[in-house]
């Protein structure tokens, strides 16, 4: 496709979440293994651990489901060279955008004054699941160990929610909230 004929990113954005609900898959919902992550559900994750927000997220778990990745770490074309790795040959990457403003001062010739304009913009580019590049660092094909086994997670969470220790509550008079620590017991 060339540049003229390339549809812009939120065409783009909007035909795949269409194909997607064609086909019976709700992309905001994550129906599929995830091995990486000893089966919690997690966001997608950049190169660097921190989660992608907003419509990469569903974009990138709808990529995630149509091309059977398990893992949640994507990264560029570029940050995978930078680790001394490399996207296979045929490998088709996903989609993300990248969504700012920018601020631009411009003069006013009717009032003679200084005006700041804020123009938004957004710019689509590619990254790739960590299942699609050889040679990364072992650390980015690590698999997390479960702390439970799920028959032992559910006896943990049958015995949480059968103590008195972990209700919730509001006592108002002592100005405490009290909840459960939930992440220490599942």
């Amino acid at each position: 496709m060339s540049k003229t004929e390339r549809h812009d990113v939120y065409t783009r954005i909007t035909s795949k979440i269409i194909a997607s609900l064609e086909q019976g898959v709700r992309p905001w919902m994550k129906p599929w293994n995830a091995e990486h992550t000893a089966g919690r559900i997690t966001r997608p994750l950049r190169h660097n651990g921190q989660p992608y927000s907003g419509i990469n997220t569903l974009i990138l778990w709808a990529s995630a489901v149509e091309q059977g990745f398990t893992a949640p770490l994507w990264m560029t074309f570029k940050q995978a060279l930078e680790l001394n790795a490399h996207v296979r040959k045929g490998e088709k990457g996903s989609l993300v955008v990248y969504a700012n403003s920018i601020t631009k001062t411009e003069h006013d010739d009717t009032s003679g004054e200084d005006v700041e304009r804020e123009i938004p913009f957004l710019k689509g580019y590619t990254v790739f699941n960590v299942e699609q590049i050889d040679g990364l660092p072992e650390i980015y094909h690590a698999k997390m160990e479960p702390k439970f086994s799920p028959v032992e997670r559910i006896a943990h969470a049958e015995s949480f929610f059968a103590r008195d220790d972990h209700a919730s509550y509001i006592a108002s008079w002592l100005e405490k909230c009290q909840a459960p620590h939930f992440a220490e017991h599942f």
